[in-house]
Protein backbone atom coordinates (compact mmCIF):
# COMPACT_ATOMS: atom_id res chain seq x y z
CA UNK A 1 0.00 0.00 0.00
CA UNK A 2 1.38 3.40 -0.87
CA UNK A 3 1.14 6.46 1.18
CA UNK A 4 -1.83 7.57 -1.34
CA UNK A 5 -3.53 4.59 -0.53
CA UNK A 6 -3.83 4.73 2.99
CA UNK A 7 -7.16 6.00 5.14
CA UNK A 8 -4.82 8.11 6.77
CA UNK A 9 -3.56 9.91 3.33
CA UNK A 10 -6.71 11.79 3.50
CA UNK A 11 -5.84 13.82 6.40
CA UNK A 12 -4.34 16.48 4.72
CA UNK A 13 -3.66 20.06 6.53
CA UNK A 14 -6.73 21.28 4.79
CA UNK A 15 -9.29 18.70 5.63
CA UNK A 16 -7.86 18.47 9.66
CA UNK A 17 -8.07 22.67 9.48
CA UNK A 18 -11.32 21.99 8.15
CA UNK A 19 -12.72 19.48 10.26
CA UNK A 20 -11.32 21.39 13.63
CA UNK A 21 -13.53 24.65 12.25
CA UNK A 22 -16.17 22.93 11.79
CA UNK A 23 -16.46 21.84 15.58
CA UNK A 24 -16.60 25.82 15.97
CA UNK A 25 -12.55 26.64 16.82
CA UNK A 26 -10.91 29.38 14.76
CA UNK A 27 -8.02 28.31 13.74
CA UNK A 28 -4.66 30.14 12.32
CA UNK A 29 -3.34 27.59 9.76
CA UNK A 30 -0.40 26.57 12.23
CA UNK A 31 -0.41 23.14 11.49
CA UNK A 32 2.10 20.37 13.09
CA UNK A 33 1.78 16.57 12.54
CA UNK A 34 3.31 14.97 15.92
CA UNK A 35 5.02 12.07 16.71
CA UNK A 36 2.26 9.34 16.78
CA UNK A 37 1.72 6.48 14.49
CA UNK A 38 -1.37 4.01 15.69
CA UNK A 39 -3.31 7.15 15.06
CA UNK A 40 -2.86 10.47 13.81
CA UNK A 41 -2.29 13.66 16.08
CA UNK A 42 -1.80 16.89 15.33
CA UNK A 43 -1.28 20.34 16.82
CA UNK A 44 -3.89 22.74 15.96
CA UNK A 45 -2.97 26.87 15.81
CA UNK A 46 -6.04 28.69 17.50
CA UNK A 47 -6.32 32.58 15.95
CA UNK A 48 -6.29 33.42 20.30
CA UNK A 49 -2.82 32.39 20.18
CA UNK A 50 -3.01 29.03 21.83
CA UNK A 51 -2.95 25.66 20.62
CA UNK A 52 -5.49 22.61 20.98
CA UNK A 53 -4.63 18.71 19.52
CA UNK A 54 -6.38 17.05 16.91
CA UNK A 55 -6.72 13.29 17.39
CA UNK A 56 -7.73 11.00 14.44
CA UNK A 57 -8.14 7.11 15.76
CA UNK A 58 -6.72 4.23 13.31
CA UNK A 59 -9.56 2.99 11.76
CA UNK A 60 -11.17 -0.21 12.86
CA UNK A 61 -9.24 -0.60 15.97
CA UNK A 62 -11.39 1.02 18.79
CA UNK A 63 -15.25 1.36 18.35
CA UNK A 64 -17.21 4.30 19.38
CA UNK A 65 -18.07 2.38 22.90
CA UNK A 66 -14.48 1.89 23.93
CA UNK A 67 -13.33 5.67 22.93
CA UNK A 68 -16.30 6.82 25.06
CA UNK A 69 -14.82 4.49 27.96
CA UNK A 70 -11.65 5.94 27.01
CA UNK A 71 -12.89 9.66 27.43
CA UNK A 72 -14.65 8.73 30.12
CA UNK A 73 -12.15 7.34 32.52
CA UNK A 74 -9.96 10.07 31.86
CA UNK A 75 -13.12 12.88 32.75
CA UNK A 76 -13.68 10.61 35.80
CA UNK A 77 -9.74 11.42 36.82
CA UNK A 78 -9.55 14.52 36.22
CA UNK A 79 -13.10 15.59 38.08
CA UNK A 80 -11.09 14.56 41.21
CA UNK A 81 -8.09 16.44 40.38
CA UNK A 82 -5.89 14.04 38.94
CA UNK A 83 -3.23 15.23 36.39
CA UNK A 84 -4.57 14.01 32.98
CA UNK A 85 -5.75 15.39 29.99
CA UNK A 86 -9.47 14.52 29.20
CA UNK A 87 -11.09 15.65 25.68
CA UNK A 88 -12.97 18.69 24.83
CA UNK A 89 -16.40 18.09 25.23
CA UNK A 90 -17.78 19.05 22.00
CA UNK A 91 -21.45 19.55 21.00
CA UNK A 92 -23.85 17.93 23.01
CA UNK A 93 -21.36 17.47 25.76
CA UNK A 94 -19.88 14.69 23.12
CA UNK A 95 -16.42 13.92 23.36
CA UNK A 96 -15.54 12.52 19.87
CA UNK A 97 -17.71 12.97 16.08
CA UNK A 98 -17.39 11.16 13.04
CA UNK A 99 -15.43 12.98 10.14
CA UNK A 100 -14.63 11.42 6.95
CA UNK A 101 -14.71 7.98 8.43
CA UNK A 102 -12.51 9.11 11.30
CA UNK A 103 -13.06 9.22 14.99
CA UNK A 104 -11.89 12.43 16.00
CA UNK A 105 -10.97 13.83 19.54
CA UNK A 106 -10.08 17.37 20.68
CA UNK A 107 -7.32 18.38 23.64
CA UNK A 108 -5.91 20.88 25.58
CA UNK A 109 -2.33 20.96 24.74
CA UNK A 110 -0.17 19.96 27.52
CA UNK A 111 3.54 21.04 27.56
CA UNK A 112 6.10 19.43 30.14
CA UNK A 113 9.69 17.66 30.15
CA UNK A 114 10.32 13.93 30.94
CA UNK A 115 10.48 13.00 34.51
CA UNK A 116 13.90 12.29 35.66
CA UNK A 117 13.44 9.05 36.79
CA UNK A 118 17.40 8.54 38.07
CA UNK A 119 15.97 11.00 41.05
CA UNK A 120 14.15 8.97 43.78
CA UNK A 121 12.13 11.51 45.22
CA UNK A 122 10.41 11.89 41.37
CA UNK A 123 9.71 8.56 41.84
CA UNK A 124 7.81 8.54 45.55
CA UNK A 125 5.95 11.11 43.65
CA UNK A 126 5.09 9.28 40.40
CA UNK A 127 3.99 6.12 42.35
CA UNK A 128 1.35 8.59 44.38
CA UNK A 129 -0.23 9.61 41.36
CA UNK A 130 -0.22 6.33 39.94
CA UNK A 131 -2.05 5.01 43.26
CA UNK A 132 -4.54 7.44 42.68
CA UNK A 133 -5.28 6.88 39.27
CA UNK A 134 -5.78 3.08 40.56
CA UNK A 135 -8.07 3.68 43.06
CA UNK A 136 -10.24 5.33 40.93
CA UNK A 137 -10.03 2.52 38.40
CA UNK A 138 -10.67 0.14 40.99
CA UNK A 139 -13.96 1.53 41.50
CA UNK A 140 -15.55 0.56 38.06
CA UNK A 141 -15.10 -1.86 35.09
CA UNK A 142 -14.87 -1.42 31.48
CA UNK A 143 -17.19 -3.01 29.92
CA UNK A 144 -16.20 -2.76 26.20
CA UNK A 145 -12.23 -2.06 26.50
CA UNK A 146 -9.65 -4.93 26.30
CA UNK A 147 -8.42 -7.19 29.37
CA UNK A 148 -4.83 -7.99 29.58
CA UNK A 149 -4.26 -11.82 28.89
CA UNK A 150 -1.72 -14.09 27.75
CA UNK A 151 -3.39 -15.05 24.84
CA UNK A 152 -3.09 -11.73 23.39
CA UNK A 153 0.50 -12.20 23.38
CA UNK A 154 -0.05 -15.83 21.69
CA UNK A 155 -2.43 -14.67 19.13
CA UNK A 156 0.20 -11.99 18.60
CA UNK A 157 3.05 -14.81 17.86
CA UNK A 158 0.56 -16.73 15.80
CA UNK A 159 -0.04 -13.75 13.71
CA UNK A 160 3.73 -13.31 12.97
CA UNK A 161 3.97 -17.24 12.29
CA UNK A 162 1.34 -16.95 10.07
CA UNK A 163 1.66 -14.01 7.98
CA UNK A 164 5.30 -15.42 7.18
CA UNK A 165 7.41 -12.14 9.09
CA UNK A 166 10.10 -14.99 10.54
CA UNK A 167 12.75 -15.52 8.03
CA UNK A 168 12.61 -19.22 7.48
CA UNK A 169 15.59 -20.21 9.02
CA UNK A 170 14.63 -18.29 12.23
CA UNK A 171 10.85 -20.36 11.90
CA UNK A 172 11.81 -23.50 14.19
CA UNK A 173 13.77 -21.28 17.10
CA UNK A 174 11.37 -19.21 17.29
CA UNK A 175 8.03 -21.79 17.72
CA UNK A 176 10.45 -23.45 19.96
CA UNK A 177 11.57 -20.58 22.34
CA UNK A 178 7.42 -18.83 22.52
CA UNK A 179 5.90 -22.22 23.14
CA UNK A 180 8.62 -22.50 26.22
CA UNK A 181 7.90 -18.72 27.21
CA UNK A 182 3.63 -19.48 26.97
CA UNK A 183 4.47 -22.35 29.34
CA UNK A 184 6.78 -20.72 31.99
CA UNK A 185 4.28 -18.05 31.97
CA UNK A 186 0.86 -20.00 32.15
CA UNK A 187 2.58 -21.83 35.11
CA UNK A 188 3.31 -18.93 36.86
CA UNK A 189 0.50 -17.14 36.26
CA UNK A 190 -1.35 -20.38 37.80
CA UNK A 191 0.78 -20.29 40.95
CA UNK A 192 0.48 -16.50 41.56
CA UNK A 193 -3.28 -16.59 41.36
CA UNK A 194 -3.90 -14.45 38.04
CA UNK A 195 -4.42 -10.98 39.00
CA UNK A 196 -7.08 -8.78 39.81
CA UNK A 197 -7.66 -6.66 36.57
CA UNK A 198 -8.77 -2.96 37.26
CA UNK A 199 -8.75 0.10 34.89
CA UNK A 200 -5.46 1.06 34.22
CA UNK A 201 -3.51 3.48 32.22
CA UNK A 202 -2.08 0.65 30.69
CA UNK A 203 1.12 2.32 28.38
CA UNK A 204 2.39 4.35 31.57
CA UNK A 205 6.03 4.33 30.28
CA UNK A 206 8.11 8.12 30.26
CA UNK A 207 6.98 8.94 26.88
CA UNK A 208 3.46 9.51 28.30
CA UNK A 209 4.13 11.18 31.19
CA UNK A 210 4.82 14.55 31.16
CA UNK A 211 6.20 16.57 34.37
CA UNK A 212 5.47 20.06 35.31
CA UNK A 213 4.79 22.16 38.44
CA UNK A 214 6.69 19.62 40.34
CA UNK A 215 3.96 17.00 39.47
CA UNK A 216 3.24 14.16 37.02
CA UNK A 217 0.81 14.56 34.34
CA UNK A 218 -0.45 11.59 32.31
CA UNK A 219 -1.57 11.71 28.86
CA UNK A 220 -2.44 9.41 25.94
CA UNK A 221 -4.98 6.96 27.86
CA UNK A 222 -5.79 5.28 24.08
CA UNK A 223 -4.28 1.85 25.50
CA UNK A 224 -6.54 2.07 28.56
CA UNK A 225 -6.70 -1.27 29.67
CA UNK A 226 -8.37 -3.99 32.55
CA UNK A 227 -5.39 -5.16 33.63
CA UNK A 228 -3.04 -5.57 37.13
CA UNK A 229 -2.07 -2.57 38.89
CA UNK A 230 2.04 -3.25 38.39
CA UNK A 231 1.64 -3.00 34.94
CA UNK A 232 1.45 0.85 35.12
CA UNK A 233 4.59 0.57 37.21
CA UNK A 234 6.76 -1.89 36.05
CA UNK A 235 8.03 0.17 33.00
CA UNK A 236 8.98 3.10 35.35
CA UNK A 237 11.88 1.08 36.38
CA UNK A 238 15.07 0.61 34.31
CA UNK A 239 19.02 -0.46 34.88
CA UNK A 240 20.55 -3.03 36.43
CA UNK A 241 18.79 -5.18 39.18
CA UNK A 242 20.10 -3.23 42.14
CA UNK A 243 19.06 -0.24 40.38
CA UNK A 244 15.49 -1.47 39.62
CA UNK A 245 15.20 -2.49 43.07
CA UNK A 246 16.37 0.92 44.50
CA UNK A 247 13.60 2.20 42.16
CA UNK A 248 11.02 -0.41 43.11
CA UNK A 249 11.25 0.74 46.69
CA UNK A 250 10.48 4.32 46.36
CA UNK A 251 7.88 3.61 43.62
CA UNK A 252 5.87 1.63 46.69
CA UNK A 253 6.39 3.95 49.15
CA UNK A 254 4.91 6.44 47.75
CA UNK A 255 2.16 4.37 46.17
CA UNK A 256 1.32 3.11 49.29
CA UNK A 257 0.65 6.62 50.82
CA UNK A 258 -2.75 6.25 49.18
CA UNK A 259 -3.27 2.72 47.94
CA UNK A 260 -2.14 -0.72 48.99
CA UNK A 261 0.44 -1.72 46.71
CA UNK A 262 0.46 -5.82 45.86
CA UNK A 263 2.86 -7.32 46.69
CA UNK A 264 2.02 -10.51 45.16
CA UNK A 265 1.62 -8.98 41.44
CA UNK A 266 5.88 -8.07 41.50
CA UNK A 267 5.95 -11.88 40.15
CA UNK A 268 4.41 -10.94 36.83
CA UNK A 269 6.59 -8.23 36.28
CA UNK A 270 8.95 -9.94 34.04
CA UNK A 271 5.60 -12.44 32.20
CA UNK A 272 4.11 -8.92 31.28
CA UNK A 273 7.85 -7.82 30.26
CA UNK A 274 7.58 -10.72 27.63
CA UNK A 275 3.98 -10.01 26.50
CA UNK A 276 5.03 -6.70 25.65
CA UNK A 277 8.04 -7.76 23.48
CA UNK A 278 5.99 -10.35 21.93
CA UNK A 279 3.24 -8.02 21.23
CA UNK A 280 5.13 -4.96 20.45
CA UNK A 281 6.59 -7.02 17.32
CA UNK A 282 2.95 -7.53 16.19
CA UNK A 283 2.14 -4.41 16.49
CA UNK A 284 4.96 -3.80 14.32
CA UNK A 285 3.59 -6.48 11.64
CA UNK A 286 -0.04 -5.62 11.47
CA UNK A 287 0.78 -2.31 11.09
CA UNK A 288 2.93 -2.48 7.78
CA UNK A 289 0.87 -1.53 5.59
CA UNK A 290 1.00 1.76 6.90
CA UNK A 291 3.11 3.35 4.53
CA UNK A 292 3.63 5.88 7.78
CA UNK A 293 5.45 2.20 9.43
CA UNK A 294 8.52 1.20 7.03
CA UNK A 295 9.42 4.52 6.96
CA UNK A 296 9.96 5.05 11.11
CA UNK A 297 10.75 1.55 11.25
CA UNK A 298 13.71 1.12 8.85
CA UNK A 299 15.17 -1.63 11.16
CA UNK A 300 11.76 -3.94 11.41
CA UNK A 301 11.49 -6.99 9.69
CA UNK A 302 15.08 -7.57 8.82
CA UNK A 303 17.13 -10.62 9.22
CA UNK A 304 19.14 -8.79 12.22
CA UNK A 305 16.04 -7.59 14.08
CA UNK A 306 14.09 -10.95 14.16
CA UNK A 307 17.69 -12.26 15.18
CA UNK A 308 18.27 -9.73 17.57
CA UNK A 309 14.15 -9.94 18.83
CA UNK A 310 14.59 -14.13 19.44
CA UNK A 311 17.59 -13.39 21.90
CA UNK A 312 15.85 -10.89 23.45
CA UNK A 313 12.82 -13.28 24.20
CA UNK A 314 15.77 -15.92 25.48
CA UNK A 315 16.56 -13.76 28.04
CA UNK A 316 13.53 -13.29 29.39
CA UNK A 317 13.73 -17.41 30.07
CA UNK A 318 16.36 -16.55 31.87
CA UNK A 319 14.34 -13.46 33.26
CA UNK A 320 11.26 -15.55 34.36
CA UNK A 321 13.65 -18.09 36.52
CA UNK A 322 15.03 -15.64 38.23
CA UNK A 323 13.86 -14.25 42.10
CA UNK A 324 11.20 -11.01 41.80
CA UNK A 325 12.11 -8.04 42.85
CA UNK A 326 11.29 -7.50 46.82
CA UNK A 327 10.28 -4.51 48.98
CA UNK A 328 13.10 -4.77 51.26
CA UNK A 329 16.44 -3.27 51.23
Amino acid sequence: MTLSEHPFAALTPDRVLTAVESLGFETDARFFALNSYENRVYQIGLLDGTNLIAKFYRPGRWDARQIDEEHIFTQELFDLELPVVPPIKLTNSETHVEVNGFALALFPQLTGRTPELDDLDSLFTMGRFVARIHAVGARNSFDYRQHMALETAIDSSRHLLENDFLPPDLITAYETLVRDLFDRMSDQLASAGGWRPLRIHGDCHLGNVLWRNGIPHFVDFDDTVMGPAIQDLWMLLSGDRDQRQAQLLELAEGYSEFNDFRVCELSLIEILRTMRLINFSAWLARRWNDPAFPLAFPWFNTQRYWAEHILELREQIVALDEPTLKLVQ
